[in-house]
């Protein structure tokens, strides 16, 4: 049908509608007949629609910038501030009330597959001793993928009972290597290693420096990483795109070349990783929780470790797995979160992009800011180490972060068992941040 100028038309109740060309292109933009009908009586004149247009654009100048543009401010006011479950409400009296609830919707919206049964725990060769410290290979059997690697540090000839430390890996950009980038078991390592410990760790293998402090320390490859990690040979044909596998070939993978290719290719690889794991009903970080856990319990069933006394912790990649682990596992009683904390604002206006899928739990926000995760721990001992020059994160929402902590653990009466510390420099785990994690450790699992 040709519309002129004018029409009539029908409405839904009969009624005899005049379509005026204006009306009819404000009603193609998609307006109801309601309020085309409310409108018509008192239509903007001219120079009240530039007005408001001109208001509309001032707003729009004034909205803080953002990694999504001009959504970005609405789409941050979509969250409560605090959260609906935070602790800084007034409906939850006391630690325990709190986290009753807010530890269950956190494991709801995670969506951890179901603890995982752990078959084959086996020891690979004999075990090394290097330095003063005795050194296992140990591997066990998921009801998944590959076999899991690992190495379990003491010092040498200890029989215990001692603390034990569950050190957890970083992310990197280097899904290749997994333990064997915290931990030195022979005397010549791989350059890639020793060029990843250089930067991240001044140098050391931090795993060993606690282990000789008289810790039995375990550190195992997770979800995705080392022996864990996806092998081209096992990814259906992807025809297209940085993800292509045709021409790609696991031969000889400790070629310098090849790590360099396979880890572009495994970090393009993690948005399918992670579409695919939400399309299963669950997420990265509830993945990292059952592997860690089952790693936990296989060093808690060691017979030199007293499992009263059990701590986690790592730098970025695994200073995230430490916000899950310890805020969700009650049996680590001690735990230290390097380089891995801010707000969920700060993801959502500024830095998700130097971030990875791992990081994200959909829906979590609305129920607990990200700091509260690991403060479901309260008034378990908690330290949390930044960076001030940390490019992951804006210094704003660190200090944020840290004063959320300090809330929960002061509203939990603990305040001397949470400790925030800022030190200069960009991302990583240096020396003096080492020495202050393991005196924290030391004072809480000794």
């Amino acid at each position: 049908m040709k519309l002129n100028s004018k029409s009539d038309l029908t409405s839904p109740v009969g009624t005899p509608i005049e379509l005026t060309r204006r009306n009819l292109l404000v009603a193609a933009a998609g307006l109801s007949v309601v309020p085309l009908l409310e409108h018509q009586a008192s239509s903007l004149q001219p120079a009240a629609a530039l007005e408001t247009t001109a208001l509309a654009s001032s707003a729009i100048g004034t909205q803080e910038k953002s990694v999504i543009g001009q959504y970005g401010s609405w789409v941050s006011g979509l969250v409560n501030e605090p959260p609906k479950l935070s602790f800084r409400n007034d409906s939850f009296p006391t630690i325990e009330s709190w986290r009753a609830i807010a530890h269950g919707k956190t494991s709801e919206l995670i969506a951890a597959p179901q603890p995982l049964q752990i078959t084959g725990i086996e020891r690979i060769g004999e075990v090394e001793q290097v330095g003063q410290l005795d050194i296992e290979h140990l591997r066990w059997q998921l009801p998944y993928g590959r076999a899991t690697e690992a190495v379990l540090l003491k010092p040498h000839g200890a029989t215990g009972p001692l603390p034990g430390v569950l050190a957890l890996h970083d992310h990197g950009g280097n899904k290749y290597f997994g333990y064997r980038k915290i931990t030195q078991t022979q005397a010549t390592q791989h350059p890639l290693v020793t060029q990843h410990q250089r930067h991240d760790y001044d140098g050391l293998a931090w795993a060993n420096e606690l282990a000789s402090r008289g810790y039995v320390v375990l550190v195992h490859d997770t979800f995705a990483f080392g022996s864990r990690r996806v092998l081209y040979q096992d990814v259906a044909d992807i025809a297209w795109g940085a993800c292509k596998t045709s021409d790609k070939s696991d031969a000889n993978p400790e070629a310098i070349e090849n790590i360099e290719r396979y880890n572009q290719w495994a970090s393009e690889h993690e948005n399918i990783m992670a579409k695919s794991l939400f399309c299963s009903g669950t997420t990265w970080p509830g993945m990292f929780l059952v592997e860690d856990q089952a790693a936990l319990s296989v060093l808690a069933n060691r017979p030199e470790v007293d499992a009263e006394r059990l701590g986690c912790g790592g730098l970025s990649g695994g200073g995230l797995r430490t916000v899950f682990l310890g805020g969700l596992d009650p049996r680590i009683r001690c735990a230290v979160c390097v380089g891995f904390m801010t707000t969920w604002k700060d993801f959502l206006l500024r830095k998700s992009y130097t971030h990875t899928w791992m990081s994200f739990a959909p829906l979590l926000p609305q129920y607990l800011d990200f700091p509260e995760i690991l403060g479901l721990r309260a008034p378990l001992p908690t330290m949390v180490q930044n960076c001030s020059d940390d490019e992951l994160y804006t210094p704003a929402e660190m200090q944020r972060a840290d004063e959320i902590l300090q809330s929960v653990y002061a509203k939990a009466n603990a305040t001397e068992r949470y400790s925030g510390r800022f030190y200069p420099g960009g991302h990583q785990f240096n020396r003096p941040m080492q020495q202050d994690a393991f005196a924290w450790f030391d004072s809480w699992l000794s």
